[in-house]
């Protein structure tokens, strides 16, 4: 009983912390990062592994539903009902700019069809200890290492928003001689309840090592 009360205030007292942008705890997959001009940033990502699925329609709408299925594993939805702590970002892209750009582990384009939404999993976690989902709309994939521009930036995370965004990140990379090799991807770090300008968003695009 105690324990269970000891949960339910620490996780009343983290979605508190989430409505102005403090991430408690929670791992972000391991990188290192250089400075490219005052807002792009390059990193460079060891291999890592992905839960992800496949949901149709509208972005937003899609983005919830996505995040919803994805949650239901990491909270207890598989054979042994195990949880699997949560990390940051949640990573969405068209099905349409997978099919344009293969080598993007997750890429951005003008579909709306269908969208692929991510978390990517503890490190502590390798596909050989990682529970089997219940849900089969959730896939457990091995995501290659790879180098990406990042540009982040707060308030709206709408498909006009990060469109302007993507746009002035190419337009860095193409002013800095810089091979893109895939089409944008978004990433989300915060709850749909944090205040928007506490919100860290980036788009992140795969480019030449």
């Amino acid at each position: 009983m105690i324990s269970r009360l000891k949960t339910v205030v620490t996780q009343v007292a983290e979605s508190v912390l989430g409505i102005v942008g403090v991430r408690v705890g929670t791992e972000e997959p391991p990188h290192t990062s250089t400075a490219l001009t005052d807002t792009v940033e390059i990193r460079r990502y060891e291999p890592r592994i992905a839960a992800e699925t496949t949901v149709e329609g509208d972005e937003d709408k899609a983005r919830n539903e996505g995040f919803r299925i994805l949650a239901g594993y990491i909270f207890g939805g598989n054979q042994g009902g195990g949880k699997i702590a949560m990390t940051a970002p949640v990573g969405q892209t068209s099905t349409e700019g997978q099919k344009i750009a293969m080598t993007a582990p997750v890429s951005r384009s003008g579909s709306a069809d269908g969208w692929v939404i991510r978390f990517f999993m503890p490190s502590k976690w390798t596909m050989a200890t990682l529970p089997t989902p219940n849900d089969d709309r959730v896939r457990l994939v091995d995501v290659p290492a790879e180098t990406v521009a990042v540009i982040r930036f707060t308030g709206d995370r709408g498909r006009s928003a990060v469109d302007a965004q993507s746009a002035e990140l190419l337009d860095v990379l193409q002013a800095n001689g810089i091979d893109v090799l895939g089409e944008p991807t978004s990433w989300f770090y915060d709850p749909p309840w944090t205040v928007p300008f506490r919100r860290r968003n980036e788009v992140a695009v795969p480019v030449e090592a």
